[in-house]
């Protein structure tokens, strides 16, 4: 192993580990759940726009991402940058009103916020265990994309790399809680920021310009330099579709929207969303286009998601590489450590807090207990992952796509017609719920031909007919309506 990658690689490694130690003081008696599952509701718009971009730019924007690129060529580049308005249709849509009804509430999470509303346990049990399932092929994707990276660039095997990945995330995100993920999210965010740029600049000077790059691609594979790929892989009709999954869609991701309760105020608010759309546009655009250019100067490659770190070995110095490797490697950080402490709070919250042992919160040393089965359930969830990561799949960008369209066909609907429908109700929730993912299981599975469409498309539409159909067939009593009474 080469020591100028490994000695920033750990001070790197030390320093995330030290901010979740100082985030400890923060936990104080009596607050544990809103602390450590919420940061106290403290964040100011720096933080929540770099948490929520550093969170949306996983493996799959910084591994998989640029590895489609590789493949795809340009027209994948383009494909990313539909991406531009994720965070601010996030904050924009779900933003201030949930923020409201979430103090109003004490909701601490996307579930609580589902139960005020619905007021139906059903809802509630199915949507936590779509998302824990969900989560858990995710969280796949960013154990996968973190061991190949340290394999890459550290020349270590593939589970030595995991096993490095996964006991980092694991123990601080334990430590830290929601405050320790946020903050070091904005220290992954300026990292990430600071890769991208540092990385592209050095594949366009390695390949003595842009120019050049180009006419590189064109003589390896003219389709690379095309809109629509190889094989016009990239059809418009998957290209309309891939934006509601990947930008439209992101309102229905319980990992975006849990932000949208954490932060301080209006003006925080309003800042996050400028601030977490320029960083989308500036990380969506440089990561795939160096991807797609790394092809001129690594034509062959044994799978495309190396691409990242092979080129910072390849046109970095070993000491700028090891500096630099922090970039993808805290966009995979931030996702997963988010995922882990959402999945945290799913089951320690929502099921066993709720319908297992409510009177726990009533003990004098409910905080004490609490902490300790929320390691042990943040410890077992992270090394059941570990264990279905041994396995990785080639690309891990598309087990992502499936998870992430998995996410959606539970939680869009509820979350929008929850929040802006008076009429909406339980069993329109659950319908949405269980016909939406039954589709969207069911057409990624059998891959019926849709003509480029992809499987998000039908689940959406059918997921929002189940929706207001249940909701007409059998609305609420009033009792249920009040969340979307108040202004």
């Amino acid at each position: 192993m080469n020591s100028q990658l490994i000695i920033p690689l750990c001070i790197y490694l030390f320093a995330v580990f030290a901010l979740a130690f100082l985030t400890r003081r923060y936990h104080k008696p009596g607050n544990f759940l809103t602390e450590y599952f919420v940061g106290s509701r403290s964040m100011g718009g720096f933080v929540l726009a770099m948490t929520l971009a550093a969170t949306y730019a996983s493996a799959s924007s910084f591994i998989g991402g640029p590895g489609a690129a590789y493949k795809m060529g340009l027209g994948w580049v383009l494909l990313a940058m539909i991406q531009l308005p994720a965070t601010w249709l996030t904050l924009g849509v779900l933003g201030k009103k949930f923020a409201i009804e979430a103090r109003r509430h004490n909701a601490l999470t996307i579930n609580d916020m589902l139960y005020a509303r619905f007021k139906s346990r059903k809802v509630v049990i199915f949507s936590s265990l779509a998302l824990l399932l969900a989560f858990f092929g995710t969280m796949v994707v960013q154990f996968v994309g973190g061991a190949r990276l340290l394999q890459t660039v550290l020349g270590i095997s593939y589970q030595h790399g995991l096993l490095l990945f996964a006991c980092t995330v694991g123990i601080y995100t334990t430590i830290g809680g929601f405050r320790a993920v946020v903050l070091t999210d904005t220290v992954q965010g300026v990292m990430m920021l600071i890769g991208t740029v540092v990385l592209l600049a050095g594949v366009i000077h390695a390949g003595g310009s842009l120019e050049n790059l180009v006419t590189k691609l064109h003589s390896i594979d003219p389709a690379l330099v095309t809109p629509y790929g190889p094989n016009n892989f990239l059809s418009q009709p998957f290209i309309l579709s891939f934006w509601v999954l990947v930008c439209f869609g992101v309102i229905g991701l319980p990992q975006a929207a849990v932000r949208c309760i954490s932060y301080k105020d209006s003006r925080s608010l309003h800042k996050g969303m400028v601030i977490s759309t320029i960083m989308i546009a500036l990380l969506m655009f440089g990561t795939h286009l160096t991807g797609a250019l790394g092809r001129a100067i690594v034509p062959e490659i044994a799978s495309p998601d190396q691409i990242m770190p092979t080129l910072m070995m390849t046109v970095l110095p070993p000491m700028f590489a090891g500096i630099f490797l922090a970039g993808p490697m805290a966009a995979i950080m931030s996702t997963i450590d988010s995922q882990l402490i959402q999945a945290s709070s799913t089951l320690l919250k929502d099921l066993y807090i709720n319908y297992i042992n409510p009177q726990i919160v009533e003990d004098r040393s409910a905080d004490s207990k609490l902490n300790r089965i929320s390691l042990w359930t943040t410890a077992i969830f992270a090394s059941l992952v570990f264990v279905a990561a041994t396995n990785p799949p080639d690309m891990i960008i598309w087990l992502n796509l499936v998870a992430l369209g998995g996410l959606q066909a539970v939680f869009l609907w509820p979350l929008v017609f929850g929040l802006y429908w008076s009429k909406a109700s339980a069993t329109g929730a659950f319908s949405s719920m269980v016909i939406g993912l039954g589709v969207y299981i069911s057409l990624v599975w059998f891959k019926p031909d849709m003509a480029g469409v992809h499987p998000i498309v039908p689940t959406m539409i059918t997921g929002m007919f189940a929706f207001v159909i249940g909701s007409l067939l059998k609305p609420n009593n009033s009792k249920n309506k009040e969340l979307v009474s108040v202004n």
